[in-house]
């Protein structure tokens, strides 16, 4: 969080260089003014406006653990996507962690999803103005023109629902001004870096209509190489060449009822991620440990493919003076061919072409109310999606083991959260939700003595065997007469609570304690081989404790203890199979963990221009086996025992305008990729940022220069391990007859510089 104490006059001139919005999901409206959430300003601190409870509410009086990172310090920072947000929130992790550059891995509390493949399902719900985004694919999210980002920690299975088991992360957009607006902006930087975004706004009807458009190109050289690929293939590696578009329309029908409707499309033509080798190759004789973490070596081809396109209707109505309706209806869909070789070598060991199709719909219909002494928010939700795909899994250079199928999900619920005065200074918050599940899917598999892809030409030239008929109809096998290992139905239902205690002991200081619960449902392997039956449903159980205090005007503390219950806990459990085409992954209600922690961020305004910010986060936990299966856990994945981050901002006003100065350090502990393997384990490392943003006296020309990762720390994100251990700790070969053991890394250091101009 940030709370600056420059005046209301800086603020405004300050927040017209701010840009924001997640390009993935949306350019949003070209409203290019982002002022500091222009929240209300009291001589000090800043009063932070956050929709965690979905209605407008001071961060400080919510009674749970939340992070808003607003509009101006996004910019100041140089924040270039959602993975980066991890820093200002404690015991968060978001990250681009497997083959592609666009599928994020979230984890809040220890509670997430390793495995992004069609059927999984989330553990932390990511929301676009009210909007779930169900799938992890393209949910890297580019940033440009949001209002704000909140994270909200813990279960939040009342107001949000399933899939939200760790917590939320919410981009709020802001509304159009109804002025015509227009802004461009370039960047250019490390790695051939060169992005161009153009956004703007037309009143169509003044005070009435508004049209809103945006676009954008993002493109950089690799950050390695892959040293040995087939011929004709790029061989840049880790690169980027992302464009999407937005159009938006709104319609303020009168001063009561507002209306949204947009559209998005985002096209990622980055190339598929190669992973670094950690091992040798036992088998390849061309594939030794690389020099550098980001090059690679592959067989396959290096191309890969995110298309993401959605559309959304939002009516907000305030009937009355305490009454409010509000509408969110969305339609999106997603197409994601995709390259992993998982081997990392120039044979086809272990190499997986893979296809992902996914599309969803949803509405929801919600009622505010603000009474004498309470306020209450219920409303209806329904969710329909299916998520598809199949891969042909080829190993020891000639065979190949293919999956297909679709998991279709269709889930309703009710909730209703209140909040009651009990006297002036303690508050009883009441909530619950009931959500009704259904799942059906299926799976087909077959093996082929022969190297078979998804469908024609997923190599130039390469026509497949007319024996063997390639299709892109997923859900059935490539010839038709493949086994049919699950075709099955299940559904759930679960009540999820929340009671909540609050006491305001004065205007400056709240104390809360909280019970909450999240659901996350059941699901189908999608890897099944044979006819198994559904994981059971995840549930958190979740205590909090917390302190919210403006000490004095210029300090704040907000200070958070909770202790959770995951139980059944789904994992893939890899068991021993006589076919070796067969992974035998299961997947299992195989754990449960308790965990404890703490968090705390602290604002401080030193002086009249100088905001120092600090974030810690613990976590201690303690996990618990199923004793029928036989698969050792040892530890939380992707979860560091400690984060912490501390930034200073300084801002000077001078004749050429105006300057915010901002440096940071961003520390994380050690961490596991895996939760049953501590083979993939990254030590903890700190990362060194800096920034100087710039906007001239005019209003007009602005910009920013940002180092990141200043030291060129090198950190492990996820990988893969497909090894055998020796009785004397080595490794040795494991699934495809080679030790493969892989590692995908974060950033390395970069700069970049921003120009932009707006009129």
């Amino acid at each position: 969080m940030k709370y600056t104490n420059i005046n209301v006059n800086k603020a405004s001139r300050y927040s017209k260089s701010l840009c924001a919005i997640a390009i993935s999901s949306a350019i949003f409206s070209g409203n290019i003014i982002a002022a500091e959430e222009e929240a209300v300003k009291k001589q000090g601190l800043e009063r932070i406006e956050v929709t965690a409870r979905k209605t407008t509410e001071s961060l400080q009086e919510v009674p749970i653990a939340v992070t808003s990172v607003g509009a101006a310090e996004l910019a100041e920072n140089g924040i270039a996507n959602i993975t980066e947000i991890e820093r200002f929130s404690p015991n968060t992790t978001l990250q681009a962690s497997r083959g592609t550059n666009s599928t994020l891995t979230a984890f809040i509390r220890g509670i997430g999803q390793q495995d992004p493949l069609w059927g999984y399902e989330p553990g932390v719900g990511i929301y676009i103005d009210d909007v779930y985004m169900a799938r992890p694919q393209g949910a890297v999210l580019d940033l440009l023109d949001v209002e704000r980002i909140e994270v909200l920690r813990g279960p939040q299975g009342t107001l949000y629902g399933k899939n939200t088991t760790g917590g939320a992360i919410k981009y709020v957009t802001k509304p159009m001004s109804g002025d015509t607006e227009f802004n461009i902006e370039a960047t250019v930087g490390s790695y051939n870096q060169r992005d161009l975004k153009i956004t703007g706004q037309i009143p169509l009807i003044d005070e009435k209509l508004y049209l809103g458009f945006g676009h954008g190109t993002l493109n950089r050289d690799g950050f390695g190489e892959f040293l040995v690929a087939p011929a004709g293939e790029d061989t840049e590696n880790y690169n980027k060449d992302l464009t999407a578009s937005r159009l938006t329309l709104e319609y303020h029908a009168t001063d009561n009822l507002f209306m949204r409707l947009a559209w998005d499309k985002t096209d990622d033509d980055s190339n598929s991620k190669g992973g670094y080798r950690l091992l040798p190759s036992l088998l390849a004789p061309d594939a030794a440990i690389p020099d550098s973490k980001f090059d690679s070596y592959t067989s396959l081809p290096t191309w890969n493919k995110v298309e993401l396109e959605g559309l959304s209707l939002t009516i907000d109505w305030q009937a009355t003076d305490n009454l409010s309706f509000k509408y969110v209806g969305a339609s999106r869909e997603s197409y994601s061919p995709t390259n992993i070789d998982f081997d990392n070598t120039s044979l086809q060991i272990f190499d997986v072409p893979a296809v992902y199709d996914d599309e969803n719909s949803s509405h929801e219909i919600q009622a505010s109310y603000r009474g004498n002494g309470f306020n209450i928010v219920g409303g209806l939700y329904h969710y329909s999606g299916e998520s598809c795909g199949k891969y042909d899994a080829i190993i020891f250079l000639s065979l190949t083991a293919e999956k297909s199928g679709c998991n279709e999900s269709d889930s309703v619920a009710a909730y209703i959260q209140s909040n009651i005065d009990l006297t002036d200074k303690m508050s009883l918050t009441l909530g619950a939700r009931y959500t009704k599940e259904e799942r059906k899917a299926d799976v087909y598999s077959d093996t082929y003595a022969s190297i078979v892809y998804p469908y024609d030409n997923w190599i130039d030239g390469y026509t497949q065997d007319p024996n063997l008929p390639q299709t892109q109809v997923l859900g059935k096998d490539s010839n038709g007469d493949g086994i049919l290992d699950t075709m099955k139905s299940d559904e759930w239902s679960r009540f999820t609570p929340r009671i909540g205690i609050e006491y305001q002991a004065d205007s400056d200081t709240m104390y809360f304690a909280s019970y909450s619960q999240g659901f996350k449902s059941g699901t189908f392997n999608p890897r099944a081989g044979a006819n198994e039956n559904a994981a059971d449903p995840e549930i958190v159980d979740s205590f909090e404790i917390g302190l919210k205090k403006d000490w004095t005007d210029n300090l704040r503390t907000n200070i958070t203890a909770f202790a959770t219950k995951h139980e059944d806990r789904q994992y893939i459990v890899v068991l021993p199979q006589e076919n070796p085409t067969d992974l035998g992954q299961n997947l299992a209600n195989a754990a449960s963990s308790d965990v404890q922690g703490i968090e705390a961020e602290v604002t401080w305004l030193a002086s009249e221009n100088l905001t120092i910010n600090m974030a810690y986060g613990h976590i201690s936990a303690d996990i618990e086996q199923d004793e029928n299966i036989n698969v050792p856990l040892v530890g939380l994945s992707n979860t560091p025992d400690n984060t912490f981050s501390v930034s200073a901002n300084y801002l000077l006003e001078t004749d050429m305008g105006i300057f915010m100065f901002n440096t940071g350090y961003y520390y994380r502990d050690e961490y596991i990729i895996f939760e049953d393997d501590d083979s993939l384990n990254q030590d903890g490392f700190g990362q060194v940022n800096a920034s100087i943003t710039w906007e001239g006296n005019d209003g007009n020309w602005y910009g920013g220069l940002h180092a990141k990762n200043i030291t060129d720390e090198e950190y492990m994100v996820g990988g893969y391990n497909f090894t055998s251990r020796n009785p004397d700790g080595s490794y040795g070969p494991g699934f495809g007859g080679d030790t493969t053991l892989i590692g995908y890394y974060g950033d390395p250091r970069t700069i970049h510089l921003t120009v932009g101009y707006r009129f």
